[in-house]
């Protein structure tokens, strides 16, 4: 069986959807089957490429790359917007299975189709996408599931939202969780946390948050818990925020002007994945208060690090955590300022969370999700050719 995969953001950006994409090729790579598989990444040589212009050569024989001329912002056009149906084909050879692991399908002529959608935050909650973009998707990505033969979710409360938002019958949306990588695992190495804390300049305890600036990741009922915790226990704790500037940041700037937190809460920006490890290794609690995820990795890769987790009680988080992560309402401040409050009180609460939680991360693996994906590939093959 010959198997295409867009593999674009895996090469052009460094976290989520690239992430994944790594690592679901990744996963497939360890099944040691004998299909194979093409690679299609959009966007000419000459396009920046943070991730380096091919993918990891450890992958063998069984995976090549094939280039598309022109932009991926040209392509969106062609594709998407003039409708103009020049197929991947063309580009790829013959393959038996296409898979986009970002919400949305180019053309394809002749081979089973699938999509994987991770989230629709922006039907669930549109509020909080930036405007253009929640156009695009939202005229993009029903067409695109409607015309697939199977929709990927990250998650049970992701394939549900894409039953019930997308109007698809349940039989054609399946769940196929994402893996946590390998790198993220406890940091014993005492070279590598020095590192990590004089790189960050983090020469004091904290409370680590994950995760882009953006409305749905709920960072101004973080900063209000934060605030309360300041003022009724004196924490020695600074807020870290790890992650890049998003849409609608500016209100979580202004928020700490007005909670006086300019020298306690401490943006770090963008953090690549090498150092990720380190620094929830470094974190004593991990707080993700999300109001919508699809899926939400940094609480696993947290637990595969040995950090506790307090996290929301809504979307896919409850899924995802299990028991072993507290879990509050996403909109009480009050309650997080608590939860957090208790595990950086409670030994005993915070081993049990420790244990709970590095069992827990260990279910997710990028070699179980290459697995199902590969059954996946090879019932639709069968399906096409029974």
């Amino acid at each position: 069986m010959h198997i295409g995969i867009d593999y674009t953001a895996a090469v052009h950006q460094r976290a989520g959807i690239g992430r994944y994409a790594r690592g679901i090729v990744s996963g497939l790579a360890r099944q040691h089957t004998e299909h194979s598989f093409v690679l299609l990444v959009t966007g000419g040589e000459a396009e920046a490429s943070p991730l380096g212009q091919n993918p990891d050569p450890a992958l063998g024989a069984s995976f090549r790359v094939r280039r598309l001329p022109l932009s991926l912002r040209l392509w969106t056009i062609i594709w998407h917007r003039l409708r103009i149906p020049l197929p991947v084909e063309v580009f790829t050879g013959p393959v038996d299975v296409f898979h986009s692991p970002d919400y949305v399908l180019p053309p394809v002529r002749r081979a089973k189709k699938v999509v994987t959608v991770h989230d629709l935050s922006f039907l669930r909650y549109p509020e909080g996408a930036e405007p253009s973009l929640r156009r695009y998707l939202s005229a993009v990505v029903p067409r695109c599931a409607s015309e697939a033969d199977v929709v990927l979710a990250d998650s049970e409360n992701t394939r549900q939202d894409v039953v019930e938002l997308l109007g698809l019958p349940s039989r054609k949306v399946d769940v196929v969780y994402p893996g946590v990588d390998q790198r993220f695992t406890v940091i014993q190495e005492r070279e590598v946390l020095e590192r990590v804390k004089e790189l960050y300049r983090l020469s004091y305890p904290f409370i680590l948050s994950v995760g882009t600036l953006e409305p749905r990741k709920n960072l101004i009922v973080l900063l209000e818990a934060y605030s309360m915790l300041k003022d009724r226990h004196h924490l020695p704790h600074r807020l870290v925020i790890a992650g890049r500037e998003g849409w609608l940041y500016e209100g979580v700037f202004r928020r700490v002007e007005q909670l006086s937190l300019t020298e306690e809460v401490v943006f770090l920006g963008f953090v690549p994945d090498e150092h990720l490890p380190g620094l929830y290794t470094l974190a004593d609690v991990l707080a993700f208060p999300s109001v919508y995820e699809g899926f939400g990795l940094p609480p696993l890769e947290a637990m595969a690090c040995g950090t506790p987790v307090v996290t929301s009680d809504c979307s896919s988080l409850p899924e995802v955590v299990g028991e072993a992560g507290l879990l509050v309402p996403a909109d009480d401040p009050e309650a997080l300022a608590e939860a957090i409050g208790r595990v950086l009180d409670d030994s005993k609460l915070r081993e049990d969370l420790v244990r709970r939680g590095l069992a827990r991360a260990a279910e997710f693996s990028w070699e179980a999700t290459g697995k199902k994906l590969l059954a996946t590939y090879e019932s639709l093959f069968a399906r096409g050719n029974g």
